[in-house]
C-alpha cells in the first residue's frame, strides 16, 4: 500500500487507510444513477441543488428536497424552473412514486435512518432504484474519539454531542433489506484525504454540536488541546488530513 508516505511513518491509523477512495471520488455518483429521459427522480437533500440540476440536465424530471428553508430559498433563486421543496425526508410522502430516489452527502446528517428509509421505500415504485452516498462508519474517528476524551476528562457529558449517523454497510444494508430493498452496490472506503483549512477550521464547524453548552473561552482550550493531540496522526509535511469514510449505495425496490 502507498499512501504517498514512506513506510517508517508508523503512524497505525495511516496504514489502515488506502488507496481505493481515489477510485470512489473519480466515479461521479451520477454515474451509478444513470438518470435518463423522463425519469422522475427524488434528490433528498438536495441543498443548494447543483446535483439536481445536473439530474434535470441528462433529460430526467427531478424534484428537489431539503430541511433548510434557507437552502431551498438560495436554490430556488439560482434554479428557478426546479421543482425543489422545503420537506422532512423523515415525513415525506407523494402520491405518484418515482422512478428513483438519490441522496448524496446528506444521510449522515439524519439520526432516524429508519423513517427516511421508509419514506424513500415508499416513495418509489417497485422495481425502482435507491442510490446514496454519505459518510459511514470511521468516519472522522480521530478527531471524534479525541474530542470525546478531552470532554470526558473535563467532565462533560458526550450524549447527545454527535450530530452525525454513522453506519457501517453491513449496518446500512440490513436496515434497506429490513424494509424491502435488493442491495446490488455496497461499498465503503476509507482514505485520509487533505484537509488545508486545518483541524481548528473543522472543530469550529460543529462547535455548536460538540460544546455546545460551554463557554467560548473554555471551547478554545479546548480545541487547543484537541489539535495538539491529534497533529501526529492527522499532519503530514505541514499539511493536515482528515480520516474520512463513505458509504456507496445502489439498492432496488423489491
Amino acid at each position: 500500500m502507498n499512501n504517498g508516505h514512506s513506510s517508517d511513518q508508523a503512524n497505525e491509523p495511516w496504514s489502515g487507510h488506502s488507496i481505493p477512495f481515489t477510485t470512489l471520488q473519480e466515479t461521479p455518483i451520477l454515474s451509478l444513477l444513470q438518470p435518463s429521459h423522463g425519469e422522475r427522480i427524488l434528490d433528498v437533500g438536495c441543498g443548494n441543488g447543483e446535483m439536481t440540476a445536473k439530474i434535470a440536465a441528462a433529460g430526467a424530471l427531478p424534484t428537489g428536497i431539503d430541511f433548510s428553508e434557507e437552502t431551498i430559498r438560495q436554490a430556488k433563486l439560482k434554479y428557478p424552473d426546479m421543482n425543489i421543496q422545503v420537506e422532512n425526508a423523515c415525513h415525506y410522502r407523494t402520491e405518484e412514486p418515482f422512478d428513483a430516489v438519490f441522496s448524496h452527502a446528506v444521510l449522515h446528517w439524519i439520526q432516524d435512518a429508519p423513517a427516511v428509509v421508509q419514506s424513500i421505500q415508499l416513495a418509489l415504485k417497485k422495481g425502482g432504484r435507491f442510490v446514496a452516498e454519505f459518510a459511514g462508519s470511521g468516519n472522522t474517528a480521530i478527531l471524534i474519539a479525541a474530542v470525546r476524551e478531552e470532554l470526558d476528562t473535563r467532565g462533560y457529558e458526550w450524549e447527545g454531542r454527535n450530530p452525525w449517523y454513522h453506519p457501517t454497510i453491513g449496518e446500512y444494508a440490513s436496515l434497506l433489506e429490513q424494509n424491502g430493498f435488493r442491495i446490488s452496490l455496497a461499498q465503503h472506503v476509507d482514505q485520509f484525504t487533505p484537509f488545508k483549512p486545518g483541524v481548528r477550521k473543522w472543530l469550529n464547524s460543529f462547535a455548536e454540536y460538540l460544546f455546545k453548552d460551554i463557554a467560548l473561552a473554555e471551547q478554545e482550550v479546548i480545541m487547543d488541546t484537541i489539535e495538539r493531540k491529534v497533529q501526529p496522526q492527522l499532519m503530514r509535511d505541514a499539511q493536515w488530513y482528515l480520516d474520512r469514510s463513505r458509504l456507496r449505495v445502489v439498492a432496488i425496490k423489491e
